[in-house]
Formats: C-alpha cells, sequence, structure tokens
C-alpha cells in the first residue's frame, strides 16, 4: 500500500467515524448497504455534518464566515481531485465517481445559511429549505443507490426527494423543543408560535409527512438490492419515530425530545430482513 492508499482510506475512516459518531440510525442502516454503496454514503454524510456543526454549535464563531469558507474548500476539493480535509477529500471522491452535479451542493449551501438569520418559515421558504437541506442529499444518495445510472436517477429523482423530505420533516417534528426554545427557530409554515401548535396543526403536519413516505416507498422498492436493504431500514426506523411523534400530544413536544432506543431500533432488522429478502416492502 503506497501513501496516497493510506490517505484515501484515513480519510474514508475520518467519514465513516464521523457518521458514526452524530447518527446511530443513519449509520445503522449504513452498515447494511453494499461496500462501495456504504462508502460512499459516508462521505456525503460527513459534508453534511461538517455544515450542520457549523450552524448548530459554533456560536462564538463567524458563522457565515465558515460556511463560505467550507463550500469553497469543497469546490476546490472536487476541481483538484484532492483535499487536505480528509472528510472534503472523502467527499471529492464521491462526486466525481457518482457524478454529483455542483447545483446540488450549491442548493444544500444556500439553504444551510438560511438558518442563520431565518427564524420563521413561509411555504416559499420552507420549501427552498426543504430541498436544499434534505432532497438534494437524498439526490446525492441516489446517484450512489443506483451506479449514477442517468437513466434510472431520472426515473427515481422524485422518490428520492420525497424520502429525503420525510427524514427531514420528522426530525422537524422530534426536534421541535430544541429548534424553538435554544434556537428560536420554527419550521413548518403552519406554525407561528408554541401556543398555536394544536392537533389540527400537528394532524396536518403528520399527515404530509405520511403522504412523502408513501411516495418515497414506491422508489425504494426500485432500488438495488446492495442498497434496498439499508435505505429501507432507514425508512422504517423514521416511520417508527414518527409513530411515536403521532402518539405525543402537541405540547409535550415542546418539553421533550421523542427518541426510539437502540434496542428498538436494533430489533427493526430482523422483518425489514425478511420482508426485502421476501420482496415484500
Amino acid at each position: 500500500m503506497d501513501n496516497l492508499e493510506r490517505y484515501e482510506r484515513m480519510a474514508l475512516g475520518t467519514s465513516r467515524h464521523t457518521t458514526r459518531t452524530y447518527s446511530t440510525s443513519f449509520s445503522l442502516a449504513s452498515r447494511l448497504l453494499g461496500s462501495t454503496t456504504r462508502k460512499a454514503i459516508y462521505a456525503i454524510y460527513g459534508l453534511v455534518r461538517l455544515a450542520d456543526e457549523i450552524v448548530d454549535t459554533m456560536h462564538d464563531r463567524d458563522k457565515e464566515a465558515l460556511l463560505d469558507e467550507l463550500q469553497a474548500d469543497t469546490s476546490r476539493a472536487i476541481q483538484q481531485e484532492f483535499s487536505l480535509n480528509p472528510i472534503l477529500h472523502s467527499f471529492q471522491r464521491t462526486a466525481h465517481r457518482f457524478h454529483i452535479p455542483t447545483e446540488l451542493i450549491t442548493a444544500f449551501f444556500d439553504s444551510m445559511r438560511m438558518d442563520l438569520d431565518l427564524k420563521r418559515h413561509d411555504p416559499a421558504t420552507y420549501s427552498t429549505y426543504i430541498y436544499g437541506s434534505a432532497e438534494v442529499v437524498g439526490l446525492m444518495c441516489l446517484r450512489v443507490f443506483v451506479g449514477g445510472d442517468e437513466a434510472r436517477i431520472r426515473a427515481l429523482e422524485s422518490h428520492a426527494r420525497s424520502l429525503g423530505a420525510a427524514f427531514q420533516k420528522v426530525n422537524f417534528l422530534r426536534d421541535l423543543r430544541e429548534d424553538y426554545l435554544d434556537k428560536g427557530r420554527l419550521y413548518f409554515p403552519t406554525l407561528t408560535d408554541s401556543r398555536h401548535f394544536n392537533l389540527d396543526t400537528k394532524r396536518a403536519i403528520e399527515a404530509e409527512i405520511e403522504r412523502d413516505f408513501q411516495h418515497a416507498l414506491e422508489g425504494i422498492k426500485q432500488l438495488p438490492f446492495s442498497a434496498r436493504l439499508g435505505v429501507y431500514v432507514a425508512y422504517r426506523y423514521y416511520q417508527t419515530l414518527l409513530r411515536t411523534l403521532k402518539r405525543t400530544q402537541p405540547q409535550m413536544l415542546f418539553k421533550r425530545r421523542v427518541r426510539i432506543s437502540n434496542l428498538r431500533k436494533v430489533g427493526l432488522l430482523p422483518i425489514t430482513l425478511l420482508r426485502v429478502t421476501l420482496n415484500q416492502i
């Protein structure tokens, strides 16, 4: 193994470690993907996590400048096919291998910037934010899942967008307390403050998410087997989380964060594996 190969392995290991450190559910689902697919998904998640950390945790620094720097470094890594930042190095390899369009990366960073000063969303900004923060990530992952096959990408892109949107909206519902009390953010346009969050408003949001899930499932069924199991596990996890959220009273979501235990996540695996194997999803 030469030095470049060692660096490639170290860079990928950094992205993998980042994924496993920050997301138990995403990491669990990723381990069920084929080897090549799994490595590329780690690389995508690593970049997304870096941007999230800037927006959500680096409060004593110039977040806008840091986002600008990260986006410029990402572009430079892709152009030069190399970066001394291990996470960006892994991402650029994935971007080249699966032909991730620049416009998806740009839309992602645009949404990250919205979090810096936009605290309430109208329908237009909500749609824009969901697209850049979640749907484009689904589109990046889709390119990996189908090996860059443009015909399959075109056939499945609306389903990939729906899955990314569903995951993001479930996160919004789960994280209402933290987003509102700690960060002053409310993403759902129908939700203006905690006092006006009633059962009807909550049910309308849940119905919107269910529609996204239903459309996404049709796409999951058409994924290659090397990707289908891991994606379906993530789908089942988020559906389980949504069912738990649906049983939670509206105001309780502003008091505590609903969680699914790791034991319960692992418990989803046997039946999920059986359904995928028997093609009964």
